[in-house]
């Protein structure tokens, strides 16, 4: 049986949507292979002998960092406080928001997939989705600089940032884990006093908290309740990594 031609105009098509999600973005691109890359799954390497190009697992650990750097400074300018600003920036980090964020822009039906992966609805899984919209701002990271980047993820999420902060809906840990705990796992938090030392006006207290039997956090405070919530930021992240990765 004889091999399809390739089509020249088609390829070049092809090609030329890719750039349409940095478009949208507001960046363009200076080294094009950066923002392939963004977009390769590593199911697609897998599929070609030898793998025909890099993927972007590494950009997605870059822009990780980058996007929770651009959170933490927009926040900081707002004169919030400490805990304010960690809940607000934990509600934006979390693979659900990234994911919708790669939705509006499409991602999904620009990303380069292994057989195998598009077979089961990659393009629409919130892992897969949560971690090519970290790949593109570790792209533009590179490409373009931190400034780029940060156009970038606030062009996004701008508006969903100043509602929270006005309507100040962003709840404290514990409550925050107690709603992620009965939708991902069914079962609640339990916290246990796991020491107790000092003096009796300046004791200081640690706390675990346990999901499911295993342990999710470890926090200390000058009373239970602190302990309580930094164990249960601290359950948070372990939590929401597990449910970006798909463990949960």
């Amino acid at each position: 049986m004889t091999a399809p031609k390739p089509n020249p105009e088609k390829e070049k098509e092809k090609e030329k949507k890719l750039f349409d999600p940095a478009e949208k973005l507001g960046h363009v691109f200076r080294n094009e292979e950066l923002l392939r890359q963004a977009l390769t799954h590593r199911s697609y390497c897998g599929d070609k002998k030898g793998g025909i190009r890099a993927h972007n697992e590494r950009l997605e650990y870059l822009g990780d960092a980058v996007v929770e750097l651009v959170f933490s400074e927009y926040l900081y300018h707002t004169g919030l406080d400490e805990a304010q600003m960690s809940r607000i920036r934990s509600q934006m980090v979390r693979g659900q928001e990234l994911a919708k964020a790669a939705d509006g822009l499409g991602l999904g039906s620009y990303l380069l997939l292994g057989k195998g992966e598009a077979g089961t609805g990659g393009s629409t899984k919130q892992s897969i989705l949560a971690g090519a919209f970290e790949a593109m701002i570790g792209a533009i990271y590179l490409d373009g600089g931190y400034e780029a980047a940060k156009k970038a993820v606030i062009g996004i999420f701008r508006e969903k940032l100043e509602a929270i902060i006005e309507s100040g809906e962003s709840r404290d840990p514990k409550t925050e884990l107690q709603e992620l705990c009965q939708k991902v796992m069914g079962s609640l938090p339990v916290y246990k006093l796991l020491k107790e030392e000092g003096r009796e006006h300046e004791k200081l207290f640690t706390a675990g908290v346990y999901i499911s039997g295993k342990s999710y956090g470890r926090g200390e405070g000058r009373t239970k309740k602190e302990a309580q919530s930094r164990a249960a930021r601290e359950a948070l992240e372990k939590l929401k990594l597990e449910e970006k990765e798909g463990d949960v």
